[in-house]
């Protein structure tokens, strides 16, 4: 029994722990489910407090959208209606445009006919003032006189480009100012206006007109650009000549004086800028033309230098033939010298000595004579050389550049005339030089020759008296 009432207990117990054990468990349980249904609470009314608010704003919009949707709908009419004014103004326009064409037609056609005459006067009118406007804008007393072009020019386009007839007081100006161009042609005067000088620099002077000719100032002539209107010194001044009667122009007071002028109005005198000097001519020749100057050069010197010397050879051997004293200063007397120095030779003894000597002096007086000689043959032989050299360069420019330009070709056909030129300029004056020289030697020589065979035919003479019979 109370084995069995032990077992019971323990049963109770056990039974107990696990009635306690259950209820723990569900009680927990019930906790996870009471909170988890507060969260999906929680989330729903997120959902249905975000739904309300979204539909809220897409009202908004649509509100928003149904106003612009108006305000729109309003500017199209507004628009339209400006569109169909508009129209209606256009057609206006051009109804009115036709009609006054009409208008301007019989209103042109009605002045054509009361002009009559005139019409062709004002047309002569319009044709003098542009042919005044070209003169003034190319004549020198526009430098004194500046603005006439402007307004024929003015008056001319006004009379073509509309039907604007010219006033009395324009056609006035006009005669005047055609007169006042001849009035001035006809005087010399001084007016100041600034000059741009060769270095480039504007400065005022005091310029002298000579009519529509010419205009100087200290000494120089001045060209006149019409169409900038400026005055500047010529680049390259005339020659002196010419020059050397602008200071008497200047420093005239009324009285006449002789002045070199340009007829053309300064055309010529502007040619002379485009004019190359002799200095850019010979640099033409190039590196051939410098050496043919310098070839030149030296027979130059070598001739001065025996024409000086064979004068004054000359002038000892005359003196020589006037003298019966034998100087050492001379050929003549040199040779003279070799009958004292042998007075016993015979008469073939004292030709050979003579020969010797005269032989001995030739050197002396043909010094130079054949470089003159080689120079005056060589020179146009060098020209020659520069020619072709110069053509070479130019068909080499043409097989570049074509034949379009000429100006490309125009370096190498100077080179090949510049070089012929300075051969033959060097080649003649050598040629007479070699040529006089050579005869002064020559004539000396024939002196010392005559002389010596007069001392041969004495020394044969004397020998044949002394020699007994």
């Amino acid at each position: 029994m109370q084995v069995l009432k032990s077992l019971a207990s323990k049963a109770l117990r056990t039974t107990s722990l696990l009635v306690l054990a259950l209820g723990i468990a569900s009680g927990v349980s019930a906790q996870e489910e009471n909170e988890k249904a507060l969260d999906l609470d929680a989330l729903l009314q997120q959902l249905e407090q975000g739904k309300f608010a979204q539909s809220q704003q897409n009202q908004a919009r649509e509100a928003d959208f149904i106003a612009q949707r108006a305000e729109q709908d309003r500017i199209l009419r507004e628009t339209r209606a400006k569109r169909d004014a508009m129209l209606r103004e256009s057609e206006r326009l051009e109804t009115n445009f036709e009609e006054n064409e009409f208008k301007l037609g019989d209103l042109n056609g009605a002045l054509d006919v009361r002009l009559g005459s005139l019409k062709e006067l004002f047309g002569v009118l319009q044709q003098v003032a542009g042919d005044t406007k070209n003169k003034f804008t190319n004549s020198v007393v526009s430098a004194q006189i500046p603005g006439r072009a402007e307004f024929l020019d003015q008056m001319a386009q006004s009379m073509g480009s509309s039907s604007k007839l010219a006033s009395i007081d324009e056609i006035e100006r006009v005669w005047f100012e055609i007169q006042r161009e001849m009035t001035e042609s006809g005087k010399v005067t001084k007016f100041t206006t600034g000059v741009v000088e060769s270095d480039g620099e504007k400065v005022e002077k005091e310029v002298t007109r000579v009519g529509p000719f010419a205009l100087v100032a200290d000494g120089k002539y001045l060209e006149y650009n019409g169409t900038t209107g400026t005055v500047a010194e010529l680049i390259r001044q005339p020659a002196d000549r010419f020059l050397s009667t602008v200071a008497d122009v200047e420093n005239s007071n009324g009285e006449v004086v002789r002045f070199g002028l340009d007829p053309t109005g300064g055309s010529i005198l502007a040619l002379l800028v485009q004019a190359p000097s002799l200095k850019e001519k010979v640099e033409q020749g190039g590196l051939v033309g410098y050496i043919i100057l310098a070839v030149g050069a030296v027979a130059l010197l070598l001739s001065l230098e025996r024409i000086i010397s064979l004068t004054l050879i000359r002038t000892k051997v005359n003196s020589q033939l006037k003298s019966s004293t034998i100087k050492d200063n001379n050929p003549l007397g040199r040779v003279l010298k070799v009958r004292d120095k042998y007075p016993h030779a015979d008469v073939e003894a004292l030709e050979l000595h003579l020969t010797e000597a005269i032989l001995g002096e030739m050197p002396k007086l043909s010094r130079f004579l054949t470089i003159i000689k080689i120079i005056s043959v060589v020179a146009p032989l060098m020209g020659l050389l520069g020619t072709v050299t110069g053509m070479i360069v130019t068909f080499q420019q043409i097989t570049l550049f074509g034949t379009g330009d000429p100006k490309l070709m125009a370096g190498g056909i100077s080179t090949a005339l510049v070089t012929t030129v300075l051969g033959l300029v060097v080649a003649i004056p050598t040629t007479l030089l070699y040529a006089m020289l050579n005869t002064r030697s020559k004539n000396i020589v024939y002196i010392l020759q005559e002389q010596a065979s007069g001392v041969i035919a004495e020394r044969a003479e004397k020998l044949s008296s002394s020699t007994p019979k």
